[in-house]
């Protein structure tokens, strides 16, 4: 059996072809497990031509990572790789991938740096994931990002908006946008879970929806149950009676297609103007959509919620990524700090009451 499961640890492929053993582990699920075995499979019976190709130039390298990252990743991660592989295309399109060098990548990240460091940075992070799929397709020899540093950065506080401006900002949108930002507010989706949101995945008997994400190892679309507030339910169930039946989306627009040519209808997609417009017309500093999901976060952490439940409810992997998301001071430290303060005071009464015995 290729495909095996072991208590405490996971699921794993394992398999031999011509003599060489071919295994990783430890992936969640058994259908994790055996895509896994697929793609390793595909790979090993590739054939002879593809496996020596090693000098394809820049742009096809290129296209073919963003042609793996929208397979596999999320809508968000495909539109910034998209942006940035446009970019790069621009610079080194017809350069064989064997004459791009350290120098010729680092020249280009300390050109970006007088952007930001953030941005140069996220340059890297991309140049190196883009020549490490190469490398591990053993379709490029040498990734060249090799031994390159990123900048140091002045990390400083996200900016989490109260909730009085929230409320600014959403009353000063119409009836769609209302809905649209109520959403995410109330079930701390991503925005592009919300854009995704489909009636199907709405079960209002039961007062819960469900949202999909690719933010999971392997790129699987995974789906995390959500429970509707009263507010949200009332939300949706108005937008289903007033609903297109020909329209799958909770939310769609109609929209200009430079490509087709002509008005197309379809999801929500990442609206840039939109937050800005609004932040401007409700007088309050600018904040994006994904601000909602780190308030709400907060709300909750205030509210003595278990960290791991929050965690389940954002729908984060990985603890550290939800603890990013609380913003405020944890009880724990405000609590020791109140006793801090408590015998800081009494030592300090103590020593006033000495000196005037």
């Amino acid at each position: 059996m290729s495909v095996y499961f072991k208590k405490g640890r996971g699921w794993r492929y394992d398999f031999t072809i011509k003599g060489k053993r071919h295994t990783e582990a430890w992936f969640e699920t058994k259908l994790q497990a055996k895509q896994a075995e697929a793609r390793r499979r595909e790979e090993v019976d590739r054939p002879a031509q593809l496996e020596t190709k090693t000098d394809i130039s820049f742009l096809d390298l290129a296209n073919l990572r963003l042609d793996h990252v929208k397979a596999y990743q999320s809508d968000s991660h495909y539109n910034s790789y998209r942006y940035l592989a446009a970019r790069w295309a621009k610079k080194w399109g017809d350069v064989p991938c064997s004459e791009l060098t350290s120098k010729m990548v680092q020249d280009h990240l300390f050109e970006r740096r007088k952007i930001s460091a953030f941005t140069s940075n996220k340059d890297l992070r991309y140049l190196r994931a883009t020549f490490n799929y190469g490398v591990r397709k053993k379709i490029v020899e040498v990734n060249p990002t090799e031994g390159i540093d990123f900048f140091p950065v002045n990390k400083t506080p996200r900016y989490v908006p109260p909730l009085s401006d929230i409320e600014k900002v959403i009353a000063a949108a119409d009836q769609d946008i209302q809905d649209y930002l109520r959403t995410i507010q109330e079930t701390l989706g991503r925005m592009g879970e919300i854009n995704g949101l489909l009636w199907e995945d709405v079960d209002f008997e039961r007062r819960c929806l469900f949202l999909y994400t690719r933010k999971k190892r392997g790129g699987n679309r995974t789906p995390r149950k959500v429970f509707m507030t009263d507010l949200l339910h009332e939300i949706l169930t108005r937008r289903f009676k007033a609903r297109n039946a020909a329209m799958p989306w909770v939310f769609w627009h109609r929209y200009w297609s430079r490509k087709e040519g002509k008005h197309m209808s379809g999801p929500f997609e990442d609206r840039k103007k939109i937050m800005k417009t609004l932040c401007k017309k409700a007088g309050v500093r600018y904040f994006r959509f994904h601000p909602l999901r780190h308030s709400g976060a907060s709300v909750m952490d205030d509210a003595n919620v278990p960290i791991g439940t929050v965690q389940r409810i954002l729908g984060h992997e990985n603890r550290k990524t939800t603890e990013i998301y609380l913003h405020s001071v944890g009880h724990s430290e405000k609590k020791a700090m109140e006793v801090f303060e408590q015998a800081r005071k009494s030592h300090t009464q103590s020593h006033t009451q000495e000196k005037r015995s």
